[in-house]
């Protein structure tokens, strides 16, 4: 089944599929807006302060003298990559482990498990926490991607491993060992297609979770301010005190989409989750029993 079925059939049956898709491309199209925007997102008292949404600024100004809008579609592009880049870079992790513990067994699997059940304790708010106060000076985008990546990948090692002790038992995997495949071989060739499906929908909750995680870090100041994310905007929100003066469009409006990216990617992962299970897979698609 190749990917442009597989997608349409979850427009066609899954209607959280569906809705989630189209949020999503909203956020994504806005992002994308911010390649044709005409300021620099680095850029303040470019325009009038405090002005409301109207016309002219669609989504109002702040007081610091930025189209609302337009340093949006900047923090909504790096919400996203950051979000991206930490998934991308979990999942190498959570993949690695989770078919090498599953596959190989034994030794191995104890000594990998053990370190994967270290990392599922460790309390990863106050690491990052931490981690910003060490390296304040030297604190950027890519550093604390990294810091998250390396800290979010154990839940969906876990996940992995076990679809691996099945796969490793299954008559292919034997018929494998006997034409002389290697381990690498038969992970990559053999088994890592039935464990993709469960990397991408996996992938989704994790960038929900590293965006939720980026914009506690920003609103507390405990990030690069000087970049823009939605986190970032609120921080300066809270700063220049947009509450109690009124300017309520510059915290209310980058806390709607961060919100509406929150409910498309969930639906997303959810509609995932449902097919790959065969089960709910047929039931959907009018093929269960009554």
């Amino acid at each position: 089944m190749t990917l442009l079925t597989t997608v349409r059939d979850l427009l066609r049956y899954n209607a959280q599929f569906a809705i989630g898709a189209c949020l999503t491309l909203v956020i994504v199209i806005l992002a994308s807006l911010s390649f044709f925007s005409p300021y620099n997102p680095l850029d303040t008292y470019v325009v009038a302060l405090d002005a409301p949404p109207s016309l002219q600024y669609p989504f109002g100004t702040t007081s610091r003298g930025q189209d609302v809008f337009w340093i949006l579609t900047f923090a909504l592009r790096n919400t996203l990559l950051f979000g991206i880049s930490v998934a991308v870079l979990s999942r190498l992790f959570s993949l690695t482990v989770g078919l090498i513990a599953g596959y190989v067994g034994g030794r191995t699997d104890r000594v990998l498990m053990a370190l994967n059940d270290t990392f599922i304790v460790i309390p990863l708010f106050p690491i990052l926490v931490l981690f910003y106060f060490v390296l304040r000076d030297h604190m950027n985008w890519a550093l604390l991607a990294l810091a998250m990546a390396s800290l979010g990948w154990a839940y969906d090692a876990r996940l992995i491993r076990s679809v691996m002790m099945s796969l490793r038992t299954r008559e292919f995997t034997r018929t494998a060992i006997f034409s002389g495949m290697s381990a690498p071989e038969i992970m990559v060739r053999q088994h890592l297609p039935f464990v993709l499906p469960i990397v991408f929908s996996t992938a989704l909750n994790n960038i929900n979770w590293s965006i939720g995680l980026e914009v506690t870090l920003s609103v507390l100041g405990f990030t690069n301010i000087d970049t823009p994310t939605v986190g970032t905007m609120l921080f300066w929100a809270n700063q220049h005190s947009a509450l109690i003066s009124g300017t309520w469009w510059w915290y209310t409006i980058p806390t709607v989409f961060v919100m509406l990216t929150f409910i498309g990617l969930f639906l997303l992962a959810v509609s995932l989750n449902d097919y790959i299970d065969p089960r709910s897979r047929i039931a959907r698609m009018g093929g269960g029993t009554a």
